[in-house]
């Protein structure tokens, strides 16, 4: 006995050892996060009071935002702190991250259990109850209050499925007793499993749920001083380089849903970790994860979604993965992440088509502005994609020419200048200011232009940073129509940071390794007329509906967002003749009144600002059924495929390079159809094109 007890109390002394040095690192890491924003920050918070208070609730935000897991007199606990986590920081104090940590961990725990023994009983649908706002916006009371939350919340998961049944016929009869008691224990199980590996994925992360809250302690911190300041964990800092094209380290697998709902490998990348181990196959369907040392979780019934965000964790490289083979049989497979060669993405790499009618247009999609991170010469970037494409279609004699800039939320800022130089003859671009005094120009220093014909950009209000710096500078020299709707508003550029106060930022290669890192804003973008797209957004020359109207998700919505004054305009800026645009607003305006998709767009914008604010929930069938009858829903916005309109008046071709390299590679021709089809059917192109008509001469 005497044994077990000293080795108990072994295990619960390392506990607490790793915890205290855990707690110790993130107090650290908060603390450098503060000096690394006041030293390079461009335009720093100061660290007092109200950022406290910031800090505070978006941790509980981000932890707890459904509000289940802390109670009221947690809340009330922890508050005494909510003008103390400056003074922590600046100390590099740790008392507030290890009560919140604690309590978080307990209340995890005890939700595990709870939604076990709430899922053991059948919902009553019969009875009358409802999930009020009240309860939705506050903290529950006590442990009886997060069991009656949790209750409610599952209960209108299994009801919200049930009505969700694509074989009721809502708008005729309420389902029977019998259909949902066949129904009902099996979503119910759903939403059992659902719950519980959400709480599993905190508990049972790679390095602790003392990880799990720090990490996320520092980056609540981080994010307060703007939106695009970030604390980067390695592996975190890695999925960020692999947007903008660096290779990130990873499984080496897809995944898909088949068609009994189960998440299974639907592809093996070449030579990654998945491909050489020699265990998986396509086909093989995902059991549970298990992350080192750490208990499985079951990924029943998982989303592709959720279980891709197991796999992307904090903090971890070696996982087991337990899969079901097509003969039935079980396999465990270790697997450890490494370096993937990226197989070439035709969804994410330039596109290039011809749109032939009265005129033929050419046709440029460009979905991010990567570049080659191993490529020192810079040659394998976007903008010499997009310059290749342009000399493709030019070969065809275009007459016009439309850049696709729409969702495109940037990426590397030395490409969008390698692109817009594409279009303009040598000169100023952009203006950047840092914390130094001298406002620094952004040149394109290539003489000539790749192409100089009529041009059109369409954006909207997910085109972002470098977008919006290519379509304000084509738009300042009056050299492209900007067509679309106002784009996202982000004027502000980022560097990625080792967590080091002695770095010079004139000289840093980018190249240092360390064991966290932070993304900081370092510099604001202004036109070269003096004006910033920062909040205020790039405003096309003709504006167009869009269903992002409707939502309030650009950078003007943001809390934190840097507000920007202007500054004077570059003096040799030297703009062309202004374009005309009279004939190619009454073109776009006959396009719009034409439109059923447009004339739907501008519908649900309005019925959207005319949507109801929160309200109780209902929890019995014959409520929930008459409430659903009566759509009193948010509307769902328009697809384009659900408004066929009259042709476009053009046909969409491939050029020539584009027809032979399909000739050798067969597989390439399902995605190329499926992008001439919505080419032809996307609103937004058909009005580009029929504007670009209006402007050739």
């Amino acid at each position: 006995m005497k044994r077990q007890i000293s080795f108990f109390i072994f295990l619960f002394a390392g506990s607490v050892l790793s915890f205290a040095q855990s707690a110790e690192k993130t107090a650290l890491n908060a603390y450098l996060i503060s000096r690394m924003v006041e030293k390079y920050h461009v335009q720093p918070r100061p660290l007092n009071d109200e950022m406290s208070a910031a800090i505070y609730s978006h941790l509980l935000e981000s932890l707890d935002d459904q509000r289940i897991f802390f109670t009221q007199e947690d809340i009330t606990k922890l508050s005494a702190f909510r003008l103390e986590i400056d003074d922590e920081i600046k100390n590099r104090q740790s008392t507030f991250l290890r009560e919140f940590t604690s309590i978080y961990k307990t209340r995890l725990q005890q939700a595990d259990t709870i939604v076990d023994n709430i899922c053991k009983t059948p919902f009553n649908f019969s009875i009358k109850e409802k999930y009020t706002v009240a309860e939705d916006t506050s903290y529950p009371v006590g442990i009886a209050g997060m069991h009656t939350k949790l209750y409610k919340l599952l209960k209108h998961a299994v009801l919200t499925a049930i009505l969700n049944r694509d074989t009721i016929s809502l708008e005729t009869k309420l389902p029977s007793k019998r259909f949902i008691d066949s129904l009902e224990p099996r979503l119910r199980k759903t939403a059992d499993r659902s719950l519980k590996r959400f709480i599993k994925r905190l508990l049972q992360s790679p390095q602790g749920i003392e990880y799990i809250v720090g990490t996320m302690y520092c980056q609540a911190e981080a994010s307060c001083y703007d939106p695009h300041t970030a604390y980067f964990p390695p592996d975190v800092k890695s999925a960020f380089e692999s947007q903008l094209g660096n290779k990130p380290l990873e499984f080496g697998f897809s995944l898909d849903e088949n068609e009994d709902g189960n998440i299974e490998i639907n592809h093996l990348a070449p030579g990654g970790p998945a491909f050489k181990s020699g265990m998986l196959s396509e086909g093989d369907k995902m059991i549970s994860l298990q992350w080192e040392n750490k208990d499985p979780i079951d990924v029943a019934g998982a989303s592709v979604e959720e279980v891709g965000h197991m796999l992307r964790a904090f903090g971890g490289n070696k996982m087991i993965i337990t899969v079901r083979k097509a003969d039935g049989t079980t396999r465990q497979v270790t697997l450890h992440k490494e370096k993937v060669a990226v197989e070439d993405d035709e969804e994410d790499k330039v596109k290039g088509f011809l749109l032939k009618g009265k005129y033929t247009v050419g046709y440029v999609s460009l979905p991010a502005f990567y570049q080659d991170w191993e490529d020192s010469r810079g040659l394998n970037g976007c903008a010499n994609d997009v310059a290749r494409e342009i000399i493709k279609l030019k070969k065809e004699n275009i007459d016009g020419l439309i850049l696709d800039l729409r969702y495109n939320g940037g990426g590397s800022m030395l490409e969008a200048v390698e692109l817009t130089g594409i279009f303009i003859d040598a000169g100023p671009l952009a203006q950047i200011k840092t914390k130094e005094a001298k406002t620094i120009t952004l040149k394109d220093v290539n003489r000539g232009t790749i192409y100089d014909g009529p041009l059109l950009v369409l954006v909207n209000g997910s085109s972002a940073s470098a977008s919006e710096m290519v379509a304000g500078s084509l738009q300042d020299y009056h050299r492209a129509l900007i067509v679309g709707s106002a784009t996202y508003g982000k004027a502000t550029a980022q560097v990625v940071l080792p967590m080091d106060t002695t770095i010079n930022l004139s000289t840093y290669n980018g190249k240092a390794v360390a064991s966290d890192y932070i993304k900081l804003t370092v510099s604001k973008l202004y036109r070269i007329n003096g004006s910033t797209a920062q909040i205020n957004s790039v405003v096309p020359d003709i504006v167009l509906p869009d269903p992002s109207d409707a939502l309030s998700e650009r950078e003007a919505d943001e809390k934190f967002a840097l507000r920007v004054a202007p500054i004077e305009p570059n003096k040799y800026y030297q703009p062309l003749a202004p374009i005309p645009v009279t004939a190619a607003k009454e073109t776009a305006k006959k396009e719009i009144d034409s439109s059923s998709y447009f004339r739907a767009t501008m519908e649900y914008i309005q019925a959207m600002k005319n949507a109801d604010r929160k309200k109780d929930v209902p929890l019995s069938l014959n409520e929930a059924w008459q409430e659903m009858k009566q759509k009193n829903t948010k509307p769902d916005p328009p697809e384009l495929t659900d408004y066929p309109d009259s042709s476009p008046g053009y046909t969409v071709l491939n050029h020539i390079y584009e027809q032979r390299r399909m000739q050798t590679n067969p597989d390439l021709q399902e995605t190329n159809e499926e992008w001439k089809n919505n080419l032809l059917n996307d609103p937004y192109v058909k009005v580009a094109y029929n504007v670009m008509n209006s402007m050739i001469k």
